[in-house]
Protein backbone atom coordinates (compact mmCIF):
# COMPACT_ATOMS: atom_id res chain seq x y z
CA UNK A 1 0.00 0.00 0.00
CA UNK A 2 1.64 3.49 -0.83
CA UNK A 3 1.97 6.16 1.69
CA UNK A 4 2.36 9.62 1.53
CA UNK A 5 6.28 9.57 1.18
CA UNK A 6 6.11 7.45 -1.58
CA UNK A 7 3.67 9.38 -3.61
CA UNK A 8 5.38 12.94 -2.98
CA UNK A 9 8.71 11.67 -2.37
CA UNK A 10 9.35 12.41 -6.39
CA UNK A 11 9.09 16.24 -5.72
CA UNK A 12 12.74 16.09 -4.98
CA UNK A 13 14.23 12.85 -6.14
CA UNK A 14 17.08 13.72 -7.45
CA UNK A 15 17.03 17.62 -6.77
CA UNK A 16 21.04 18.97 -6.56
CA UNK A 17 19.99 22.47 -5.34
CA UNK A 18 17.26 24.21 -3.15
CA UNK A 19 16.12 27.44 -3.30
CA UNK A 20 14.73 28.51 0.22
CA UNK A 21 12.45 31.80 -0.23
CA UNK A 22 12.78 34.56 2.81
CA UNK A 23 13.65 31.90 5.20
CA UNK A 24 13.42 31.52 8.62
CA UNK A 25 17.20 31.02 11.11
CA UNK A 26 15.80 28.07 12.27
CA UNK A 27 14.74 26.63 9.05
CA UNK A 28 18.00 27.36 7.04
CA UNK A 29 19.78 25.83 9.65
CA UNK A 30 17.79 22.70 9.19
CA UNK A 31 19.19 22.28 5.40
CA UNK A 32 22.89 22.68 6.81
CA UNK A 33 23.88 19.89 6.92
CA UNK A 34 22.72 18.25 3.79
CA UNK A 35 24.79 16.40 1.74
CA UNK A 36 24.97 16.56 -1.94
CA UNK A 37 22.42 18.98 -2.27
CA UNK A 38 23.59 22.86 -2.69
CA UNK A 39 21.50 25.80 -0.53
CA UNK A 40 20.50 29.24 -2.44
CA UNK A 41 19.07 31.51 -0.08
CA UNK A 42 16.64 34.24 -2.29
CA UNK A 43 15.20 37.17 -0.31
CA UNK A 44 14.97 40.75 -0.03
CA UNK A 45 18.02 40.51 2.53
CA UNK A 46 20.50 37.88 3.45
CA UNK A 47 19.35 37.45 7.18
CA UNK A 48 20.34 34.13 7.86
CA UNK A 49 24.03 34.76 6.59
CA UNK A 50 24.40 32.13 3.79
CA UNK A 51 27.41 31.86 1.25
CA UNK A 52 24.70 31.78 -1.51
CA UNK A 53 21.95 34.47 -2.00
CA UNK A 54 19.99 36.31 -4.33
CA UNK A 55 18.64 39.70 -3.57
CA UNK A 56 14.75 39.62 -4.36
CA UNK A 57 13.96 43.29 -4.89
CA UNK A 58 10.07 43.04 -4.67
CA UNK A 59 7.88 40.55 -3.00
CA UNK A 60 6.17 39.43 -6.55
CA UNK A 61 2.77 38.16 -4.83
CA UNK A 62 3.14 35.56 -8.48
CA UNK A 63 4.51 32.50 -7.28
CA UNK A 64 5.83 32.04 -11.02
CA UNK A 65 7.31 35.21 -10.80
CA UNK A 66 9.23 34.79 -7.36
CA UNK A 67 10.53 31.80 -8.43
CA UNK A 68 11.24 32.52 -11.85
CA UNK A 69 13.15 35.38 -10.37
CA UNK A 70 15.20 32.94 -8.05
CA UNK A 71 16.14 30.86 -10.87
CA UNK A 72 17.53 33.54 -13.07
CA UNK A 73 19.44 35.06 -10.36
CA UNK A 74 20.86 31.61 -9.25
CA UNK A 75 22.01 30.76 -13.29
CA UNK A 76 23.48 34.31 -13.13
CA UNK A 77 25.46 33.29 -10.58
CA UNK A 78 26.45 30.15 -11.35
CA UNK A 79 24.72 28.83 -8.20
CA UNK A 80 22.81 26.18 -10.58
CA UNK A 81 23.75 24.86 -14.22
CA UNK A 82 21.44 24.87 -16.68
CA UNK A 83 18.95 22.15 -16.68
CA UNK A 84 19.83 21.46 -12.80
CA UNK A 85 16.67 19.88 -11.36
CA UNK A 86 16.12 22.28 -8.09
CA UNK A 87 14.06 22.34 -5.24
CA UNK A 88 12.09 25.95 -4.75
CA UNK A 89 10.44 25.96 -0.79
CA UNK A 90 8.39 28.99 -0.65
CA UNK A 91 5.62 30.49 0.86
CA UNK A 92 2.39 30.27 -0.57
CA UNK A 93 -0.71 30.95 2.31
CA UNK A 94 1.29 31.34 5.48
CA UNK A 95 4.26 33.61 6.94
CA UNK A 96 6.82 30.93 6.81
CA UNK A 97 7.37 28.53 3.98
CA UNK A 98 4.81 26.16 3.24
CA UNK A 99 5.21 24.95 -0.49
CA UNK A 100 7.23 23.01 -2.27
CA UNK A 101 8.13 23.11 -6.34
CA UNK A 102 9.58 21.48 -8.41
CA UNK A 103 11.85 23.30 -11.10
CA UNK A 104 14.46 22.65 -14.02
CA UNK A 105 16.77 25.74 -14.64
CA UNK A 106 16.82 27.25 -17.80
CA UNK A 107 13.49 25.10 -18.69
CA UNK A 108 11.16 28.40 -17.76
CA UNK A 109 11.26 30.80 -20.95
CA UNK A 110 13.61 33.48 -19.57
CA UNK A 111 11.58 36.68 -18.33
CA UNK A 112 14.46 39.35 -18.34
CA UNK A 113 13.24 40.25 -14.70
CA UNK A 114 16.16 39.44 -13.11
CA UNK A 115 18.19 41.54 -15.58
CA UNK A 116 15.42 43.99 -15.32
CA UNK A 117 16.84 44.62 -11.89
CA UNK A 118 20.24 43.84 -11.80
CA UNK A 119 21.56 44.38 -15.64
CA UNK A 120 20.42 47.56 -16.30
CA UNK A 121 22.31 50.73 -16.43
CA UNK A 122 20.33 52.14 -13.40
CA UNK A 123 20.73 51.02 -10.02
CA UNK A 124 18.78 48.40 -9.14
CA UNK A 125 17.43 50.64 -5.70
CA UNK A 126 16.13 53.41 -8.20
CA UNK A 127 14.60 50.69 -10.51
CA UNK A 128 12.73 49.40 -7.63
CA UNK A 129 12.07 52.83 -6.22
CA UNK A 130 10.27 53.70 -9.55
CA UNK A 131 8.57 50.97 -9.27
CA UNK A 132 7.10 51.21 -5.84
CA UNK A 133 6.19 54.79 -6.92
CA UNK A 134 4.01 53.54 -9.14
CA UNK A 135 2.57 50.96 -7.23
CA UNK A 136 1.59 53.27 -4.47
CA UNK A 137 0.07 55.99 -7.13
CA UNK A 138 -2.06 53.10 -8.80
CA UNK A 139 -3.22 51.97 -5.16
CA UNK A 140 -4.26 55.27 -4.27
CA UNK A 141 -4.71 57.49 -7.57
CA UNK A 142 -4.99 61.12 -7.33
CA UNK A 143 -7.96 62.06 -5.27
CA UNK A 144 -8.96 58.65 -5.66
CA UNK A 145 -9.01 58.33 -9.54
CA UNK A 146 -7.16 56.38 -11.56
CA UNK A 147 -4.22 58.40 -13.15
CA UNK A 148 -1.31 57.35 -15.52
CA UNK A 149 1.88 58.04 -14.71
CA UNK A 150 5.48 57.01 -17.18
CA UNK A 151 8.93 57.27 -15.44
CA UNK A 152 12.34 56.52 -17.73
CA UNK A 153 15.08 55.13 -15.76
CA UNK A 154 18.33 55.75 -16.58
CA UNK A 155 20.64 56.99 -19.35
CA UNK A 156 19.01 60.03 -18.79
CA UNK A 157 21.04 62.16 -20.90
CA UNK A 158 20.21 60.42 -24.33
CA UNK A 159 16.84 60.45 -23.14
CA UNK A 160 16.37 63.83 -22.85
CA UNK A 161 17.97 64.45 -26.00
CA UNK A 162 15.18 62.04 -27.80
CA UNK A 163 12.70 64.11 -26.32
CA UNK A 164 11.14 67.85 -25.82
CA UNK A 165 9.48 69.82 -23.00
CA UNK A 166 5.93 69.93 -22.47
CA UNK A 167 5.76 72.57 -19.45
CA UNK A 168 8.33 74.15 -17.33
CA UNK A 169 10.33 71.43 -15.37
CA UNK A 170 10.05 71.65 -11.85
CA UNK A 171 12.29 69.56 -11.41
CA UNK A 172 15.73 71.64 -12.88
CA UNK A 173 17.33 72.76 -10.10
CA UNK A 174 16.26 70.18 -7.43
CA UNK A 175 17.90 67.78 -6.27
CA UNK A 176 14.78 65.37 -5.21
CA UNK A 177 15.33 61.34 -5.04
CA UNK A 178 13.04 59.10 -6.93
CA UNK A 179 13.58 57.20 -2.98
CA UNK A 180 12.87 60.43 -0.97
CA UNK A 181 9.29 60.27 1.04
CA UNK A 182 8.47 63.53 -0.13
CA UNK A 183 8.41 62.57 -3.80
CA UNK A 184 5.24 60.87 -3.61
CA UNK A 185 3.30 63.82 -3.11
CA UNK A 186 5.34 65.20 -6.00
CA UNK A 187 4.57 62.86 -8.37
CA UNK A 188 0.70 62.47 -7.57
CA UNK A 189 0.76 66.10 -8.30
CA UNK A 190 2.74 66.08 -11.53
CA UNK A 191 1.04 63.38 -12.91
CA UNK A 192 -2.01 65.11 -13.58
CA UNK A 193 -0.60 66.08 -16.26
CA UNK A 194 1.17 64.66 -20.00
CA UNK A 195 4.55 63.64 -19.91
CA UNK A 196 7.23 61.11 -18.90
CA UNK A 197 9.23 61.33 -15.76
CA UNK A 198 13.02 61.42 -16.63
CA UNK A 199 15.32 60.03 -13.49
CA UNK A 200 19.31 59.03 -13.46
CA UNK A 201 20.83 56.11 -13.28
CA UNK A 202 21.59 57.34 -9.82
CA UNK A 203 17.78 58.02 -8.98
CA UNK A 204 17.55 61.79 -9.35
CA UNK A 205 14.23 63.18 -10.88
CA UNK A 206 15.78 64.57 -13.88
CA UNK A 207 12.21 66.43 -15.17
CA UNK A 208 9.07 65.73 -15.85
CA UNK A 209 6.56 66.60 -18.45
CA UNK A 210 8.70 65.65 -21.13
CA UNK A 211 7.34 64.34 -24.50
CA UNK A 212 9.05 61.18 -25.82
CA UNK A 213 9.79 60.70 -29.57
CA UNK A 214 11.54 57.57 -29.85
CA UNK A 215 10.58 55.71 -33.35
CA UNK A 216 7.71 53.42 -32.43
CA UNK A 217 8.54 50.95 -35.61
CA UNK A 218 8.71 47.77 -34.45
CA UNK A 219 8.21 47.83 -30.97
CA UNK A 220 5.32 45.59 -29.89
CA UNK A 221 3.44 45.85 -27.25
CA UNK A 222 0.69 44.17 -25.69
CA UNK A 223 -3.04 45.14 -27.59
CA UNK A 224 -4.78 47.29 -25.68
CA UNK A 225 -2.26 49.28 -24.14
CA UNK A 226 -1.73 52.89 -25.76
CA UNK A 227 0.44 55.51 -26.03
CA UNK A 228 2.30 55.79 -22.74
CA UNK A 229 3.10 52.06 -23.33
CA UNK A 230 4.77 52.57 -26.77
CA UNK A 231 6.57 55.64 -25.90
CA UNK A 232 8.15 53.73 -22.65
CA UNK A 233 8.44 50.38 -24.96
CA UNK A 234 10.02 52.71 -27.75
CA UNK A 235 12.66 54.99 -25.73
CA UNK A 236 13.93 51.92 -24.18
CA UNK A 237 14.68 50.37 -27.58
CA UNK A 238 16.90 53.40 -28.06
CA UNK A 239 18.32 54.23 -25.32
CA UNK A 240 19.82 52.35 -22.08
CA UNK A 241 16.82 53.52 -19.91
CA UNK A 242 14.21 51.12 -18.10
CA UNK A 243 10.73 52.42 -18.71
CA UNK A 244 8.09 52.34 -15.53
CA UNK A 245 4.47 52.52 -16.92
CA UNK A 246 1.37 52.67 -14.28
CA UNK A 247 -2.24 52.57 -16.95
CA UNK A 248 -4.41 54.70 -15.98
CA UNK A 249 -7.33 52.46 -18.13
CA UNK A 250 -6.69 48.96 -16.44
CA UNK A 251 -4.40 49.92 -13.15
CA UNK A 252 -1.67 48.08 -14.29
CA UNK A 253 2.44 48.68 -13.44
CA UNK A 254 4.36 47.53 -16.57
CA UNK A 255 7.75 48.14 -17.20
CA UNK A 256 10.13 48.05 -20.05
CA UNK A 257 13.22 46.86 -21.33
CA UNK A 258 14.99 46.79 -24.91
CA UNK A 259 12.32 47.86 -26.33
CA UNK A 260 10.13 44.62 -24.67
CA UNK A 261 7.83 43.99 -21.84
CA UNK A 262 8.94 42.61 -19.05
CA UNK A 263 7.26 42.83 -15.76
CA UNK A 264 3.71 43.50 -14.94
CA UNK A 265 2.20 43.60 -11.41
CA UNK A 266 -1.11 44.52 -10.27
CA UNK A 267 -0.59 46.79 -7.53
CA UNK A 268 -4.12 45.94 -5.32
CA UNK A 269 -1.69 42.42 -4.49
CA UNK A 270 0.77 44.44 -2.66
Amino acid sequence: MADLDGLLGGIVEGVTTVLLFSPSTSYHERFADLEDVSVVVVGPENAVGAERFVELPLEFESITERIRFGIEGALDHEFVADGEEIACATTVFNDGIDGVIRARAGEMNHSGVYDLFTNSRADSDVIRDAVDVAIELGQKGQKGKPVGALFIVGDAGKVMNKSRPLSYNPFEKSHVHVGDPIVNVMIKEFSRLDGAFVISDAGKIVSAYRYLEPAAEGVDIPKGLGSRHMAGGAITRDTNATAVVLSESDGMVRAFKSGELILELDPEEY
